[in-house]
C-alpha cells in the first residue's frame, strides 16, 4: 500500500514542481524581455547620439587640383605645359589600339620625330575628311604618358586653314556639335558670310 500512495503522490509532487518551474521560467522570460527592451532602447539612443555627433562636426574641405581631369575620364591633361606641334600627317589611326586613349590618332612627323597626337572620337565628318597622309597640321596640346607610351593630347587642331577646338582648356574632350571651327585669320570670308547670308 505504501507503494500505491507513493505512486499517487509522486505525480502531484512532480506536477507541483512543474508549475513552479513554469512560473519561474515565465518570470525569467519577463525579466529577459524587459532587459532586451531596455538594451535595445539604450543602443538606439547611443547610435542616434553618435550619428548626431558625426553630422555636427564640420569636416575640412580640400580644394580640387586645378586643370586635372578626374580619374576615369581619360589621361591627365597638363594645361600649364602646352606645346605647339607643326608637321605633316604620316598616318591617320581610326581603329582602337589597346591601352591607348579612345578615338582618332594622328601620327605627325615634327621636328622632334614622329608624335602620336590624340584628337578624340568627336571630330565632325568634314574635319575627318580633311585629315589624310601628307596634310600639314598645327596642333596645340599637352604631352602625357599612358601605359608607357607618350601622347600629345590635342586641344586645338589647325588643318586646311581652319582651327578646330578639340578639348576645353582643362583637357575635357568636346563633342562635335560643341567643337568650334574658326577660319584662319589670313583667310578672307565672303561678304555673304560676314553679313549673315544672301538677302
Amino acid at each position: 500500500m505504501n507503494h500505491t500512495r507513493f505512486t499517487k503522490s509522486a505525480p502531484m509532487i512532480s506536477a507541483g514542481m512543474t508549475s513552479a518551474r513554469m512560473m519561474s521560467a515565465r518570470m525569467m522570460s519577463a525579466r529577459t524581455t524587459s532587459a532586451r527592451t531596455t538594451s535595445a532602447g539604450t543602443i538606439a539612443v547611443l547610435l542616434s547620439g553618435l550619428l548626431f555627433a558625426i553630422l555636427a562636426v564640420p569636416l575640412p574641405a580640400q580644394p580640387a587640383p586645378e586643370s586635372r581631369s578626374p580619374r576615369g575620364f581619360g589621361p591627365f591633361y597638363d594645361a600649364a605645359h602646352e606645346v605647339t606641334l607643326r608637321g605633316d600627317i604620316q598616318q591617320v589611326v581610326t581603329r582602337r589600339v589597346l591601352g591607348s586613349p579612345v578615338g582618332m590618332h594622328l601620327l605627325v612627323a615634327g621636328p622632334e620625330g614622329l608624335v602620336d597626337a590624340h584628337v578624340g572620337p568627336f571630330l565632325s565628318q568634314e574635319v575627318k575628311a580633311a585629315l589624310h597622309t601628307g596634310t600639314p597640321v598645327q596642333i596645340v596640346g599637352a604631352m602625357t604618358s599612358l601605359n608607357g607610351k607618350s601622347y600629345l593630347l590635342a586641344r586645338e587642331l589647325n588643318v586646311g586653314g581652319s582651327t578646330v577646338t578639340v578639348r576645353s582648356k582643362t583637357g575635357f574632350l568636346l563633342r562635335a556639335h560643341a567643337a568650334r571651327v574658326v577660319p584662319a585669320r589670313s583667310q578672307k570670308l565672303p561678304q555673304s558670310q560676314i553679313e549673315g547670308g544672301a538677302r
